[in-house]
């Protein structure tokens, strides 16, 4: 008897043991609200100010120089005062801009207006952009903050800045003290379009060449890889590509829900 009271005490330590650590040693997955949008004081900016806070965003939250840079993947804009007028009256511009200011913003949001030659997407003909929407996706510049970019490109590309400052801008969200949660996506093709993978990652002949072809992804890399390519992309970098290529804040963008629904949906590409 005395036995099995020792057995049934040892099974219960042994269950209540795993049972705590599966609790509270085991880090949580419950998926965070979006990272918290910066307040923007426009009403006591200076212009000087707002190219400044363009050019953060140009480096930073844009995303920008992933593409725009001396690798080549985009064109380079430092002169955009020379560039822009001969692309308004290019042919093949469908835009509606009439002037450099206009020109960029619409560049921004619709990106395929006007491509330059050998910087389209793959068996397009120079026809679709493979940047993305910034007011959109993972990007998601605010109005504001696009006019800020604008007043940047401007003045770094030697163009007169005609951007003003924007004042009437409801800024949502300023009130509340953290991100509104969003409905988690399970759709692994709407979740790649959300974050614009397809800007830079090739997937059966549509995308960008800017990182690595995932059309067989999952033939070569195990979920393990693919987990750690997404968290943290610097951890190993393909051979013939460069590191700080990808954003490495994906995991403060996407649920774990998501991460798994995107792993199992690039597993499957074979």
């Amino acid at each position: 008897m005395r036995q099995f009271l020792a057995v049934v005490a040892f099974t219960l330590l042994t269950i209540g043991f795993f049972a705590g650590y599966s609790n509270f040693g085991i880090p949580q997955i419950e998926p965070a609200p979006p990272p918290k949008e910066e307040k923007l004081d426009l009403s006591s900016m200076t212009m000087d100010q707002f190219i400044a806070l363009g050019e953060r965003l140009f480096n930073g939250k844009g995303t920008c120089t992933l593409c725009h840079n001396a690798l080549g993947r985009a064109p380079m804009l430092g002169t955009i005062a020379d560039a822009v007028p001969k692309r308004l009256k290019d042919p093949r511009y469908t835009g509606e801009a009439g002037d450099i200011e206009e020109y960029l913003i619409e560049s921004l949001v619709e990106p395929s207006v006007f491509v330059v030659a050998g910087f389209g997407k793959k068996g397009t003909n120079d026809t679709e952009s493979p940047m993305p929407d910034v007011s959109g996706g993972s990007i998601g510049l605010s109005e504001a903050e696009v006019a800020a970019v604008v007043a940047y490109l401007q003045d770094s590309g030697g163009a007169e800045v005609t951007v003003e400052i924007p004042q009437d801008i409801d800024e949502e969200g300023d009130d509340e003290e953290e991100g509104e949660a969003r409905e988690a996506v399970n759709d692994p093709k709407k979740l790649m379009a959300m974050f614009t993978c397809d800007a830079c990652h090739m997937i059966n002949g549509v995308g960008g060449d800017v990182g690595p072809n995932l059309s067989k992804i999952g033939a070569n890399r195990d979920r393990a890889y693919l987990r750690r390519a997404i968290l943290d992309p610097n951890a190993e970098i393909a051979t013939g590509f460069e590191a700080d290529m990808m954003p490495a804040d994906m995991g403060e963008q996407i649920y774990v829900k998501e991460l798994e629904v995107l792993v199992d949906y690039l597993a499957g590409l074979k």
